[in-house]
């Protein structure tokens, strides 16, 4: 069974820094690629920033471009999100979210459960 675990979230100032972890178990994990993806109350799910197999790609929402690093550790079967200088249109639930296939989709076969980040002062 395919699990993701995610944790990392809070609340932070306007301006802080957090990082989520996803853990990743139950499959061969440089066989998928993997992102992050964040809901805000009354807004789609938009893809945040995801990574390929390798970490050889990436990809970066505009919004995040510049503030955020996806990283990715396969020996340890994770994914981080580095989030700095972070703005109160940051505050959503935040996904990891993977699949063998295809790349940073909504589609991804396999999703965490969500982790809240609040920007507020």
């Amino acid at each position: 069974e395919v699990q993701l675990q995610v944790s990392g979230g809070g609340l932070v100032q306007p301006g802080g820094s957090l990082r989520l972890s996803c853990a990743a178990s139950g499959l061969t994990f440089d066989d998928y690629n993997i992102g992050w993806f964040r809901q805000a109350p009354g807004k789609e799910r938009e893809g945040v920033s995801c990574i390929s197999k390798s970490g050889g790609s990436t990809y970066y929402a505009n919004s995040v471009k510049g503030r955020f690093t996806i990283s990715r550790d396969n020996a340890k079967n994770t994914v981080y999100l580095q989030m700095n200088s972070l703005k109160p249109e940051d505050t959503a639930v935040y996904y990891c979210a993977t699949d063998s296939r295809i790349f940073c989709s909504r589609a991804s076969d396999y999703w965490g459960q969500g982790t809240l980040v609040t920007v507020s002062s």
